[in-house]
């Protein structure tokens, strides 16, 4: 299982790859991932945001997880699964789920659509905590509809089997206000146009769905500033922004897995309703950018 020393580095929240049809494509999956590997990183997330979570069945959750750990395990880099959703219930029976099917954390988002009580959020994460695996908070109110208090992250933090958070919440404040207050559990950058900012902040690393394409270049900038190479590390990241700029100019994961096929990683960039393929004029920016 994950401890809260290893969360740190670059992670990947990766796409599910589909076949024309809108099947699972676990071979492409397989090879993605080992790709990853071979690159540099710390560790992936399966079904997360980026692997859209809300549209994947148990089953295929299942299948995913497997295939992650096939590709993991011999090289002994972790698979963190997402397992929140807006019930408290279901998520304590997803996550006990995903610690059975050999997952080492679980990624649980704050409670969407319900608005619940800080307090709420605080036991929903206490529950899913009680299923014995590893949680990693996730805090990203543009698609949760609620924003946590900085106490509320300190709470949640501060609870038994949380071993740290995932912050895309729009911006460096959260990070600013948790590094002034002392030792803290990791924070892991998850909007990866502030990665450079909150590494600087205090960041042990980011979950960046960009990092799937440039997963090298990710990987730089991070080693950098953790070697105090500013400047190099500021230079590198300035390199980055324009792919960055281009995969959420449209809905995550829709310009991601276009570029992945593309490039031929995964075989096609296909795309589960309600999310669409990316626009003619997105497509030529990816190409030229290519």
């Amino acid at each position: 299982m994950l401890t809260e020393n290893e969360l740190k580095g670059i992670y990947v929240p990766v796409v599910t790859p589909m076949g024309a049809g809108g099947e699972v494509d676990i071979r492409s999956f397989e090879s993605y991932v080992k790709q990853l590997l071979e690159d540099g990183v710390n560790g992936i997330v399966v079904n997360g945001t980026t692997g859209e979570a809300p549209t994947v069945t148990l089953e295929e959750m299942a299948a995913l997880t497997a295939a992650a750990r096939l590709v993991c395990g011999p090289m002994n880099r972790p698979v963190i699964v997402g397992t929140g959703t807006n019930d408290t219930a279901s998520t304590v029976r997803k996550t006990a789920f995903a610690g059975e099917l050999g997952a080492d954390a679980a990624l649980v988002v704050v409670p969407y659509y319900s608005r619940p009580s800080q307090e709420g959020i605080i036991e929903h994460y206490r529950q899913a905590a009680s299923t014995g695996l590893p949680i990693v908070a996730y805090e990203i109110p543009s698609r949760t509809g609620i924003r946590l208090a900085p106490d509320t992250v300190r709470a949640i933090l501060d609870l038994d089997g949380v071993i740290g958070i995932k912050d895309s919440s729009g911006g460096i404040e959260l990070m600013i206000e948790l590094a002034s207050s002392g030792d803290h559990k990791p924070v892991l950058c998850g909007e990866d146009i502030y990665f450079h900012a909150m590494l600087c902040c205090g960041a042990a690393g980011g979950m960046l769905a960009s990092a799937s394409v440039r997963t090298t270049a990710f990987a730089e900038v991070y080693e950098q500033l953790m070697k105090g190479q500013l400047e190099a590390s500021r230079q590198s990241f300035g390199a980055l922004l324009p792919l960055i700029r281009l995969l959420f100019q449209e809905p995550n994961p829709a310009p991601l897995k276009y570029l992945l096929a593309r490039q031929g990683i995964i075989a096609s960039d296909h795309i589960r309703l309600p999310l669409t393929p990316v626009s003619e004029k997105l497509r030529q920016q990816l190409n030229a950018w290519l």
